[in-house]
């Protein structure tokens, strides 16, 4: 398999070498130096394929210009009020390292609300956490541990998970294909930890819908996973809602600047500064608004459709059969 994955590299490079002159700049931005490792993640995605990859890579590419996805992160989510409500909102951080030097990103699933700003400020937040970590965390993480460093690890935290999450299902659709068609194979695994029963039956039913590929990078832990954790990160870089034995909540504790969700812990205060400096870098040759990015927003893939009308239908059964079918009622699955 090495030699058939080196030889669909050198196919894949050969071919990326032929974009236009505007492609190509984007293309160095995405692979940091790392081309060959960046075409390996497009190969994956699309199973080896290198005709399917390429399209993948050139789509992608395009996607990028057409949407200045390169000058992203000078452009701040502002006043700085409204993307410390994004951040309560759309709970995601960094929290530490693991053992290998992958980064460990936290994301607070079920008590993520999304309901602070529009669809696109959502959006505009979530792809300049990917570049930030692809720009800089990975990087940087590379440059200390000298070797490559291109994936990281997510811990999700279902705590709160409830049938209003239903209202959430077409935003987390969508995030979910701007990652699949752009940020392929940036995770090596999902530990999903405090669990309640409600993901325990969707799991069931959505897990065989999964590819191989996907199914073999999901864990889901028992408690708040910090046992299990451990075995591959330290103390210090489990996520706050993993470091109590029971099963525990990201807005319960009382971790202050240890929540990683929040806007006042030091990653999201290094990613916003970091930005601001870009933004004054910019300024002179592009003058920055006020508002949310317009990202042109992906048709979800028909089988990320499927898994999300999956889990719609799961939800309202066990609403019904919990008799709370009733909290449904005039609830809208829309991105606006």
């Amino acid at each position: 398999m090495e030699i058939v994955s080196q030889d669909a590299v050198k196919q894949l490079q050969a071919l990326a070498d032929q974009v236009d002159e505007q492609l190509k700049s984007t293309f160095e931005n995405m692979h940091q130096g790392y081309p060959s490792e960046m075409l390996e993640r497009f190969l994956k995605a699309r199973e080896w394929n290198v005709p399917k990859a390429h399209k993948m890579l050139v789509d992608c590419l395009n996607w990028r210009t057409q949407n200045e996805i390169d000058n992203i992160l000078a452009k701040p989510i502002i006043p700085s009020d409204l993307y410390r409500a994004v951040r309560n909102s759309q709970l995601t951080g960094l929290s530490g390292y693991s053992k290998e030097g992958l980064p460990v990103f936290a994301v607070g699933v079920g008590l993520s609300t999304f309901d602070k700003a529009s669809v696109n400020y959502y959006v505009q937040s979530h792809i300049q956490l990917n570049e930030y970590r692809d720009r800089v965390v990975l990087p940087s993480a590379t440059k200390k541990h000298g070797h490559h460093i291109g994936t990281c690890l997510k811990v999700l935290d279902m705590t709160g998970l409830k049938l209003s999450a239903l209202s959430q299902i077409k935003l987390l659709t969508i995030i979910s294909t701007i990652d699949d068609l752009n940020y392929p194979e940036k995770t090596d695994t999902y530990y999903i930890v405090n669990v309640p029963y409600i993901f325990s039956a969707c799991w069931k039913v959505v897990k065989p819908l999964l590819q191989e590929r996907t199914r073999r990078k999901v864990q889901v832990l028992q408690g708040c996973g910090r046992d299990e954790l451990l075995k591959v990160m330290d103390y210090s870089s489990l996520p706050h809602f993993c470091r109590r034995g029971g099963s525990g909540s990201s807005r319960q504790s009382n971790a202050g600047t240890d929540d990683c969700f929040s806007f006042d812990h030091p990653f999201h205060q290094q990613l916003y500064q970091y930005i601001e400096q870009q933004q004054l870098l910019l300024e002179p040759i592009m003058p920055i608004k006020q508002g949310s990015i317009q990202v042109e927003l992906p048709e979800p893939d028909p089988e990320d459709a499927m898994i999300a009308h999956t889990i719609e239908c799961q939800f309202h059964k066990l609403g019904d059969r919990n008799g709370i079918s009733h909290s449904l009622n005039g609830l809208k699955l829309n991105s606006n």
